[in-house]
């Protein structure tokens, strides 16, 4: 892989709007305008947004448009994600020529959003359906977000819930030793006598009936193609040049109090030193202490094509490549309440294969080959191809990719 600085971007403001074409080009020129896009800027944007809200209106069934901020230390700008349940498009450049239509129209739509955004993706296959992505920067474009984000994510709610108890992050390696170093090996957590347990909540296997199984943290039989030998390791050490360290976390439940939850993991993954997941995992695990507990997930991803792993609850990791799954171990726990000792894992990603971490509001029973013709594409569009593909309605619902080259 190519040594660099990844290009990372935080995902905030997060709505979803189903069969609300007015609604949704209000809600984008008012972000637009709230994070400073400017005037100009913010027309573009909400009349992008009209045109595929209008799109999917008129061609699509099961349709959601998500609007969402997207900033790091220097700018902030708007992405939106459209995807729906079919019928798809057979052939895509011919749908964004202007003039091409199926319903009698001038057939502009499409081929103007992406004359109007900074970046523009479409992902379609007949009789799945259709993802589209298109960002907005303010212009000019400050060089620190020219390009695609290395990893990119998606969250919805519970049907009925305003509020997400599941989120993910992303964050740099800055280098900075944590107080803790990765010379040392985690000390064991004595969980608190009122502390939950995982089993009891969940009907899981108890932690030692877990530990001497070889299938990943679903308890579901390995799939043909795919691999679930990991590699322990007992003192994790970053490698040389920049790393991306990667959150994936699921507060217990749903509603409110699963949202505070996730939001203080987002935040002490954001703001802690951690060079190792292990160490990210032991700040989170301290901001959750008085919070209902979570899930987590967190990978530390080298330029070399390392990935080292730890996870903690129900949180599904793979390494998937167009022709394989390899499935990332995860131990019972809730973090926050009940943790016992972490374990890192080391894998190897190869340059055409990506990083996925996702909830239990997605089904597990998803394939390689499902997500094979999504890889070439960004990160978000993978991970929203992924939720339309596996998730339920359920419970709240997230994902997260990573690319494996930067």
């Amino acid at each position: 892989m190519a040594t660099g600085s990844p290009l990372l971007v935080d995902c905030e403001d997060v709505a979803w709007f189903r069969d609300q074409p007015e609604a949704v080009r209000g809600a984008a020129a008012a972000l637009g305008r709230r994070i400073g896009l400017g005037d100009q800027r913010t027309a573009e944007l909400a009349l992008a947004v009209a045109e595929l809200a209008t799109n999917m209106t008129k061609h699509a069934v099961d349709a959601s448009v998500v609007l969402r901020v997207l900033r790091n230390q220097t700018v902030a700008g708007v992405e939106v994600l459209a995807l729906d349940g079919g019928p798809g498009m057979a052939d895509v450049p011919a749908a964004l020529r202007d003039g091409m239509s199926t319903a009698g129209t001038l057939g502009i739509g499409l081929g103007a959003v992406g004359r109007l955004a900074d970046s523009f993706d479409i992902h379609s296959q007949p009789g799945t359906g259709t993802v589209h992505l298109a960002r907005f920067w303010p212009r000019p474009v400050h060089p620190s977000v020219v390009g695609e984000p290395v990893v990119g994510g998606i969250t919805r709610p519970i049907s009925g819930e305003q509020v997400c108890g599941d989120a993910w992050a992303v964050r740099p390696d800055t280098g900075t030793p944590s107080p803790t170093s990765h010379e040392e090996t985690p000390r064991p957590h004595r969980p608190s006598p009122a502390a939950p347990d995982w089993a009891a909540l969940t009907g899981t296997r108890s932690s030692s009936e877990r530990t001497r199984t070889a299938f990943p943290s679903t308890d579901l039989p390995p799939r043909s193609g795919t691999s679930t030998r990991s590699i322990p390791v007992r003192a994790a050490v970053p490698g040389a040049g920049q790393g991306v360290l990667v959150m994936s976390c699921d507060g217990l439940g749903h509603g409110p109090m699963a949202a505070v939850a996730a939001q203080a993991a987002v935040q002490a993954f954001r703001t802690g030193s951690a060079r190792t997941p292990e160490q990210a995992m032991e700040q989170v695990h301290r901001a959750l202490r008085g919070t209902r507990g979570a899930a987590v997930a967190v990978a530390r991803l080298e330029p070399d094509g390392r990935v080292l792993f730890c996870g903690v609850g129900n949180i599904s990791a793979a390494l998937v490549t167009p022709t394989a799954r390899t499935s990332l171990l995860s131990h019972p726990g809730i973090v926050g309440h009940q943790m016992r000792q972490l374990r890192t894992y080391e894998h190897r990603l190869s340059a055409h294969g990506i990083l996925v971490m996702h909830s239990d509001g997605l089904s597990e029973r998803w394939k390689a080959a499902d997500v094979a013709g999504l890889l070439p594409h960004p990160p978000a569009v993978i991970a929203a191809g992924l939720l339309r593909h596996a998730g339920t309605r359920r419970d709240d619902a997230s994902a997260v990719i990573a690319k494996a080259a930067w």
